[in-house]
């Protein structure tokens, strides 16, 4: 009777235990997905750049198996693409695209920016102390560091969107952002440029500190168009 107890306890903890092998397959798989994700954004692979299993999983350290499931999620994202009997490529960007994105981002930011300045729920606070690092690491225009401030200026629109109490605009903007042009926006700012931006950071805390929508919607739009000019050359004749 006591055996039989013992198997059947026993048995139960194994239904409930996932089974090692699967849960390092998870593992492996997010470890997989954010790397090669980070190698993406940094520009480290660029568009064109064909992804091969079995060279990601050597230099990964993992199986096959996680490596492909990390490309479906990319693929997913729109961070790369299938192409049949050829593999997976990191996704290259045209000008039309990013136009297209940053014609996404000047509208759903400001509105975001503009339920934040009403919401409540804004640490104007955090927002200020982001602004004056960002200046510290760009004096004059000249950033010392572009990861660093990259970072900055990403926590500084995360704050104010997650302000804006709206997930799935969150999630949206977020999606539509992480283009590794996009991404590294910095990297092609003049210096003049670059000023021009750090200042909208420090009035758009201002405009949020006020609570005015207007204001707030108006900066940001500003902000966004201005990014996307320091973004693409102004003598490429397929800028609009």
């Amino acid at each position: 009777m006591q055996l039989w107890r013992i198997d059947t306890v026993i048995s139960t903890m194994s239904d409930r235990i996932p089974a090692p092998r699967e849960a390092d397959n998870g593992h492996a798989a997010d470890e997989a997905y954010s790397l090669i994700r980070e190698q993406i954004l940094s520009g480290r692979r660029k568009g064109g750049d064909w992804l091969r299993e079995g060279e990601l999983a050597e230099s990964i350290g993992v199986s096959r198996t996680p490596v492909r499931e990390a490309l479906r999620r990319l693929t997913a994202e729109g961070l790369v693409r299938y192409e049949r009997n050829r593999g997976v490529q990191v996704q290259a960007w045209s000008v039309r695209d990013l136009d297209e994105i940053f014609s996404l981002r000047s509208v759903l930011e400001p509105w975001g920016c503009r339920l934040a300045a009403t919401a409540g729920l804004v640490d104007v606070a955090v927002l200020d102390d982001l602004a004056n690092r960002m200046d510290e690491i760009a004096p004059g225009g000249h950033p010392k560091d572009v990861d660093k401030l990259t970072d900055l200026n990403n926590q500084f629109h995360r704050t104010i969107l997650e302000a804006a109490d709206n997930s799935r605009l969150t999630a949206v903007i977020s999606s539509v952002i992480q283009v590794p042009l996009v991404w590294r926006t910095f990297t092609h700012y003049t210096p003049e440029a670059l000023q021009r931006s750090l200042a909208h950071h420090h009035e758009l805390v201002a405009a949020l500190a006020a609570a005015d929508p207007d204001w707030s919607e108006s900066v940001m739009r500003s902000h966004v168009r201005a990014a996307w000019h320091s973004l693409i050359p102004q003598d490429d004749p397929s800028v609009p």
